[in-house]
């Protein structure tokens, strides 16, 4: 097996971090930027979300992946 996900596995991952954050910005800072024009607020938004995801969110997801992978692999070799 490869070490590193699958570009599917990767795509999941970063999709789920990015809705999460999209979320959960939305619900604590929506109502102050409820005001600005819409091009404002997306860019606040993905000023937050994009540094967030990508050097918080995915690399914390994706050893949890690889934790997962080795875990399931172990379980699985020592079975046979």
């Amino acid at each position: 097996m490869s070490a590193v996900p699958s570009v599917h596995h990767r795509a999941v991952i970063t999709w789920l971090s990015v809705y999460a954050m999209i979320m959960l910005v939305q619900v604590v800072i929506g109502p102050v930027l409820a005001s600005l024009p819409l091009p404002l607020r997306t860019l606040a938004l993905t000023a937050i979300v994009v540094p967030a995801v990508v050097y918080a969110l995915v690399p914390s997801l994706l050893r949890v992946h690889a934790h997962l992978r080795r875990s399931r692999r172990l379980t699985t070799s020592d079975d046979a």
